[in-house]
């Protein structure tokens, strides 16, 4: 679901919504009585869910499959962001563009808390995030891999879909933590992309502190 405090405008349009919701309810009980209020109250909750409801329906529409492209060509979509520097993400990368004209983007989508996330405070988040994705960058392409990368939505949901509408991928690599240290697992990101967009989804697990480990031995 899209954020409504996204920008000014959709902010401002949110407050108004939002008086005129209370405003309506408040008048029909002044001057219908208690009643008239409970009935205005129920119906504008019923019109707010079915518009949410048909919001999620609409959200979860497949994502169309890549453009044509020339048979050697491999177009790959990565999401990730604390993983997005491990060494299995980076030879998974490394091994699905051998023998192709591999094109690859990395998403990253920037790590906010919700109440940062709710008014628009993303700064910090896609300053880290850009970080991260940046030293990505220079250790795939150090491995001979064509990568470019951008900062995404905070939604790891979202943060896909956007990319698709201008890169069209063969196939959508998403990374995580280990589960129980994954929030993307806990909300059942993986699960939910592979419903809703076209492109096959394959799905690694990177444990980072194994990996720091095995450098200290």
């Amino acid at each position: 679901m899209a954020n409504p405090l996204r920008s000014e405008a959709a902010a401002y349009r949110f407050l108004l919504l939002t008086i005129g919701y209370f405003a309506l309810i408040v008048a029909a009980k002044v001057i219908f009585g208690t009643w008239a209020g409970l009935t205005v109250f129920l119906i504008l909750s019923a019109i707010v869910l079915w518009r949410l409801f048909q919001g999620r329906r609409e959200a979860a529409a497949p994502i169309s499959a890549p453009r044509p492209h020339a048979e050697d060509e491999r177009r790959i979509l990565v999401v990730a962001n604390e993983t997005v520097g491990g060494r299995e993400l980076c030879e998974l990368i490394h091994d699905r563009s051998e023998g192709v004209d591999e094109h690859v983007l990395v998403v990253s989508p920037a790590l906010n808390s919700p109440l940062r996330h709710w008014v628009s405070d993303e700064d910090g988040a896609r300053a880290s995030a850009a970080e991260r994705l940046q030293q990505s960058l220079v250790k795939l392409r150090s491995l001979g891999v064509n990568a470019e990368g951008e900062v995404g939505d905070a939604d790891p949901l979202q943060a896909i879909e956007d990319a698709l509408r201008t890169f069209g991928a063969d196939e959508i690599i998403i990374s995580t933590h280990p589960e129980g240290r994954s929030h993307w697992l806990e909300r059942g990101v993986v699960a939910a992309a592979r419903e809703r967009f076209s492109p096959p989804v394959t799905h690694i697990v990177v444990d980072l502190a194994n990996e720091r480990e095995e450098v200290r031995t």
